[in-house]
């Protein structure tokens, strides 16, 4: 028998949480490309919280993937945005269930004394725009990784 190797262990979930630009950006893009029904989007106007319930395409392994020749992945993860004052939606019409939406960034605004607004885009010009007392974004995978559906990784042509 042999030692175990790092290659070997599950993929541990992440658990990230961004209260400045540079989090943000980071988390913005580990969501990229992420798919979800708009049914997945909670808005817990008590406890001033969003949540989305994504299918996350685990771009942190998706070289990996290309380099070892197998299947990329896809992991379930909630993205919680706290301390929510306001969501407005544009362009996406969530009386329509059987609306699928693909996130593309998450982009901070930032207004007077920590506040702001944080806008989700979407592809197809859907934007959900969050007046938010401070940036407060959580994201953590909620499932084990899986063989995404379409094997591919998504493409974004160059310009």
């Amino acid at each position: 028998m042999s030692d175990a190797r790092f290659t070997d262990a599950d993929p541990a979930p992440l658990a990230l949480a961004a209260a400045d630009m540079d989090d943000l950006t980071v988390i913005s893009a580990l969501v990229q490309d992420s798919i979800l029904p708009v049914t997945e989007i909670s808005y817990d106007m008590r406890q001033r919280q969003l949540a989305l319930l994504l299918n996350r395409f685990r771009w942190e392994d998706a070289e990996q993937a290309k380099r070892e020749d197998r299947p990329y992945e896809r992991v379930r993860a909630v993205l919680l945005i706290s301390d929510v004052q306001r969501v407005q939606s544009d362009g996406i019409d969530r009386a329509d269930s059987d609306l699928i939406l693909e996130l593309l960034a998450l982009k901070w605004e930032a207004g007077q004394d920590g506040t702001g607004r944080l806008h989700l885009e979407f592809a197809g010009d859907g934007t959900l725009v969050i007046d938010a007392e401070c940036l407060n974004v959580e994201l953590r995978d909620v499932t084990r990784p899986y063989i995404a559906p379409s094997r591919r990784a998504p493409e974004h042509p160059q310009d």
